[in-house]
């Protein structure tokens, strides 16, 4: 189905770009380690940045995480159950607790980044950094998990091999 494709491919590309933020993340700390301890010399910048980025890259990959399955799940009933009887739980599950979290998640996210924008909210640290590009991507982060709960719902109701385990095809 091209929407379930569009979607996972949306949060698929989302994710590796964002994985680089990792790498950056890392790199700013090995180096504020070094300045801190090699040379004596910290940087004020260092960790209100990484506490930003690290806030970015977590937030992020969570239309990702669920792509993959890679969300912690409680799969006491489900991992019972099998074919359509599994499928019919997971959407359940999707309906009453998925969407609705991520529908507040999105709304509540998009007043938070507008508010902040508005106000022109910088951090208290020593570097004054914007606050509304994190928000935003909080706000960004919603709807990609939003879209991808809506791309695992649709391979459930059509049976999709992909979402399921091997065994539970049928």
């Amino acid at each position: 189905m091209p929407i379930i494709r569009l979607i996972d491919g949306i949060n698929e590309i989302v994710g590796r770009i964002v994985s680089v933020v990792a790498l950056i993340f890392a790199a700013m700390i090995i180096y504020d380690v070094f300045m801190r301890y090699v040379l004596g010399q910290p940087t004020r910048w260092a960790f209100d940045v990484t506490k930003q980025l690290y806030g970015f890259y977590f937030v992020m990959l969570g239309g990702y995480a669920l792509r993959h399955q890679a969300h912690v799940r409680v799969d006491l009933v489900t991992s019972h159950l099998t074919g359509l009887t599994r499928r019919l739980v997971e959407i359940a599950g999707y309906l009453i607790f998925f969407f609705p979290f991520a529908w507040v998640f999105a709304t509540r996210s998009w007043d938070f980044a507008i508010t902040s924008w508005r106000q022109g909210e910088l951090t208290y640290g020593a570097v004054q950094l914007p606050v509304y590009p994190l928000k935003m991507a909080m706000f960004v982060a919603a709807v990609l998990l939003l879209i991808q709960g809506v791309a695992e719902v649709l391979k459930l109701v059509l049976n999709r091999a992909e979402h399921l385990e091997p065994h539970d095809v049928g």
